[in-house]
This record gives structure tokens, sequence and C-alpha cells, in this order.
């Protein structure tokens, strides 16, 4: 259902339903989380990347699967349900919390959760077969992984609220205009290029990439005086890293610097 690979520093998430559209299936979501989460702690990996085999990014939430019924009979109560929707949908946390950039590329439909899965992302590259659509309103559905969070953080409300409630369809020219694709490249060049944008993080100095990840979400929390403060400390505290002084040598001996690991 899901491959992972490390390649050039570069950890791939490759969603492998292809005859589901990649649609998400319960046992997916354990797998990936554990992946993830060594990977952010693992200093050979400097970039993630989550991607669909085939046409398709990812359907959603595959609702073909399960009944909501325990192997008992009984059918667990509302809150129990929403709980177990909310630890799934942990997955969009972690891909856009994670202290290293986190790359959507997205080949093809990215439909509810797959559709905030790529929202979740740091950046997103799409193939000209990319699209996003919501999808919950075609089902009678408010919506889950994030979904309306990140996409209002892309796009105004109001054009949040008309791609969710109108259940209309974003193509790639569209999804780059209005911020929901960052990169848009023909469907022919799209694996070597999400393979070296990728490539361009996992090389860099990761320790810094992190604050430098931590000072944008600091942009939407904190004033510019506090913000500055916490940069500041920051700033400092990567001058004092190996990477900081591999930099400095390889800029005074006209060379591309080395970094290592986090």
């Amino acid at each position: 259902m899901v491959r992972f690979e490390v390649v050039d520093r570069i950890g791939v998430i490759t969603l492998t339903r292809p005859d589901s559209r990649n649609a998400l299936h319960d046992d997916m979501h354990g797998p990936i989380a554990r992946t993830v989460s060594g990977w952010v702690d693992d200093p050979d990996v400097g970039c993630i990347v989550l991607t669909g085999e085939g046409n398709a990014f990812c359907a959603g939430g595959d609702v073909r699967v399960g009944s909501g019924r325990r192997t008992d009979g009984t059918t667990p109560s509302l809150d129990e349900r929403a709980a177990f929707l909310t630890s799934c949908a942990q997955l969009s946390v972690l891909l856009h919390e994670a202290p290293i950039v986190t790359i959507a590329a997205v080949n093809g439909p990215a439909v509810g959760a797959g559709m905030a899965l790529a929202l979740a992302c740091d950046l997103r590259i799409g193939a000209a077969s990319a699209r996003f659509i919501g999808g919950w309103a075609k089902l009678g559905f408010s919506g889950d992984y994030g979904g309306a969070w990140l996409l209002t953080r892309r796009v105004s409300p109001s054009a949040a609220l008309d791609i969710l409630a109108s259940n209309r369809t974003v193509e790639a020219e569209e999804a780059l205009r209005l911020g929901m694709l960052d990169r848009l490249v023909p469907d022919a060049d799209f694996a070597r290029a999400w393979r070296a944008w990728a490539g361009t993080f996992a090389e860099g100095p990761q320790t810094a990439i992190a604050l430098m990840k931590a000072n944008v979400a600091d942009a939407d929390r904190l004033s510019l005086a506090d913000a500055i403060a916490i940069e500041s400390r920051r700033q400092i505290e990567t001058g004092q890293t190996a990477d900081h002084r591999e930099g400095v040598r390889a800029w005074v001996e006209k060379r591309r610097p080395t970094f290592g690991g986090r």
C-alpha cells in the first residue's frame, strides 16, 4: 500500500494503491507515521517527499473500506470514531511540523484527505495533470485531515470556502496562481523535477533549515518584535554549528559546501 525509500538523502513516501487512485487505507497510517517520525531524527535524511504511484496523487480516504463496526458487531460511539479519525489525521501534523522540508509531488488528482496531505507539506510541485478537489461536499462530509485549516492558509478564506463547499476542481494552472502549488512542470519532466528540487534541501544545512522553518511558522503567530528576538537567538545558535564553519570555509575556498546531518 505504501513504499518507503531513501535516495540521495531524500526520504520518498510513495502511495502504492494505483487501482484505488492511492486512496488511504487505515493500515497505511501507522507505517507512514512511524517512518516520518524516524526520518526526522535520521541525520542521513534531509528532505521528505510524498507522492503517488500511477496517474493519481491520492483520492482521499477509501470510503469502501470498513463498515465502522467492531469485530464483535458493535458500533463505536461518535466520540470514539472522532478520536480515531483525529489519530489518523496526525499525518498532516507530522508533515506540517517536521523539522525538515517536506514536499508533496502531486502527480494527478489530490482529493479530500489527499488534498489536505499535499497542503500539509511545506512545498508542492505539480505535474500538468495535477488537480485539487475537496471531495467532501459530494459525500455530505464537512472535511478532515486539517483540510480547511491548511487550505485557508494557502488561499483567502472566501476562496477556501468556495473550493470546499462547491466541490469544484482546481486545475493545475489555477492551483499555481492561488498558491496551492509552488511549481508546475510538464508531466514528462515531473519525476526529474521533484527529485532535483528535493535535492537542494536534502544537501542543505539541516539545523539552519529547521530553524528557518520555525522562523516562518513564527511569522503567523508572533509580532515582528517578538519574532526578531527569537530569530536572533537562533541565528547565534546556528553560528556555533559545524555546518556554519563548513559554509565559511567553502566560501573562502570558493567551493561548494558539504554539510553534515542534524
